[in-house]
């Protein structure tokens, strides 16, 4: 399949080059990247865009106004993707969260489901060894609180590296997803499973950014905290359908 990967950029100049050139060495045939900046003021798009003359036809770039959030990031770079043709769109972290070596096996598992998901807790995943206690807690608490209340079949409801089908992503009410932190990745878990989609998940490592600074903030935790319980009222047509 034809893999698009979508990455969503603010104030990553020091992060991308490197990352586009670890995705670039994959053996993967006709790999793309979708690179969506949100006018990082340390020029990321600018570099983005001499990417493209690197890299013709397998660079695209999308100029935004401003930081208009993760979520609404990923969902117009999901949307070119299947307008320039991609069988199948990942998504994941310009900062080396992500590892760039899963993708192979991530899109090869996508052939037996639709939605492969980076997990961090079946065996064999893991966050980063250096956090402390209190930080591995939180983002523990945070998984199971979202799988308990929505009921869903997954460990990692609230990881950010996933590979979609084409073909999962047209047929998901993309129009309806309104979350623009961390959220968003339990919102496209939940409705892709109240939509009947197939999951697997593949055990992945998640390390600290090697370089520049977290995104995560108190306000990102705390709409996710409460966008969990909107999601079952604001998609119950989708529930009782399924």
């Amino acid at each position: 399949m034809q893999l698009t990967i979508v990455i969503p950029t603010y104030n990553e100049a020091e992060n991308l080059p490197k990352m586009i050139s670890a995705l670039f060495q994959l053996p993967i045939p006709d790999l793309k990247i979708i690179v969506v900046d949100d006018n990082s003021p340390d020029q990321t798009g600018l570099i983005a865009d001499e990417y493209t003359d690197h890299f013709p036809g397998r660079i695209s770039v999308i100029h935004r106004a401003g930081k208009l959030g993760l979520g609404s990031a990923y969902i117009q770079g999901f949307q070119k993707a299947m307008e320039d043709g991609a069988e199948a769109v990942g998504q994941m972290d310009a900062d080396f969260s992500h590892s760039p070596d899963k993708v192979v096996p991530m899109l090869s598992a996508l052939e037996s489901c639709d939605v492969v998901l980076g997990s961090r807790y079946i065996q064999g995943g893991g966050v980063d060894k250096k956090w402390p206690v209190w930080r591995k807690g939180l983002s523990s608490f945070g998984n199971i609180y979202a799988r308990m209340i929505l009921n869903l079949p997954i460990r990692d409801t609230t990881g950010g590296f996933r590979i979609w089908r084409s073909q999962t992503l047209r047929n998901m009410p993309l129009e309806r997803v309104r979350s623009n932190g961390y959220a968003f990745q339990v919102e496209m878990t939940y409705v892709a499973h109240c939509s009947g989609f197939r999951f697997k998940e593949v055990p992945i490592y998640f390390e600290d950014r090697r370089w520049g600074d977290s995104k995560m903030s108190f306000q990102i935790q705390l709409e996710a905290a409460i966008r969990v319980w909107q999601l079952l009222w604001e998609y119950r047509d989708l529930k009782e359908v399924s």
